[in-house]
């Protein structure tokens, strides 16, 4: 039963249970997908149907993981298959465990609102931009922001953090940022503004069919 309900890997050479971070990154990038594509439908077509799926299932598969084992998540099964080939990345699961409660305190409250009592707010629509900006900064940055939160509330220090960023060390000069490449974005910035002033009347055109294939299709 021991082995069944668990969390994190004895791996040798770690004197604490980890987590492989390259798989836990591909499960976020998955229900990143699933929850911005089911937002998107809602806020576009008003369909709450695809929403209520993700909430139900981005609330199972997050509970697997701290209440069972991570091991039988769907995501990170999902996950460790995609990255099968790449050599693994350990974190501490103290604070993976940690970020992913939050997660569950947050899908609690999503499914209860979404699902169970069938409404939506302001505070189902927060949650759910929380939950993508989670997602993202993971999937994409690997970046763990609840973890961030469990080096503030528990003393001791977070071990093994993706990237190493939990230990003081000097960066590489290919870590830095000149002034120049701040200049240079701060630019692209400006270009952004420049770009939808001048041409915002040309952008909210629609296309039109350059071959008339639509209209040919309408003609039959």
């Amino acid at each position: 039963m021991s082995k069944i309900i668990n969390f994190g890997e004895t791996v040798e050479g770690f004197d604490i249970p980890v987590l492989n971070e390259r798989e836990i990154r591909a499960g976020a990038g998955i229900l990143f997908v699933l929850m911005f594509v089911a937002i998107m439908i809602t806020i576009l077509k008003g369909d709450f149907t695809l929403l209520k799926y993700a909430v139900t299932i981005f609330l199972t598969d997050i509970s697997i993981r701290v209440l069972i084992n991570p091991r039988f998540a769907p995501s990170l099964i999902l996950g460790r298959w995609i990255v099968r080939n790449q050599t693994p990345e350990y974190v501490g699961a103290a604070q993976k465990k940690f970020a992913w409660i939050i997660g569950i305190v947050l899908a609690v409250v999503m499914f209860a609102l979404q699902v169970v009592v069938n409404s939506f707010s302001p505070i189902t629509g927060l949650i759910c931009m929380i939950c993508l900006i989670f997602l993202f900064f993971e999937s994409s940055f690997g970046i763990c922001i609840g973890c961030k939160a469990y080096s503030l509330i528990y003393k001791e220090k977070a071990q093994y953090c993706p990237g190493e960023v939990c230990d003081v060390k000097e960066k590489h000069e290919i870590q830095k940022s000149s002034p120049a490449q701040l200049v240079i974005v701060l630019g692209f910035a400006a270009y952004i503004v420049f770009v939808a002033f001048m041409f915002d009347d040309n952008f909210k055109q629609p296309p039109y069919d350059l071959f008339g294939l639509t209209t040919e299709v309408h003609g039959d």
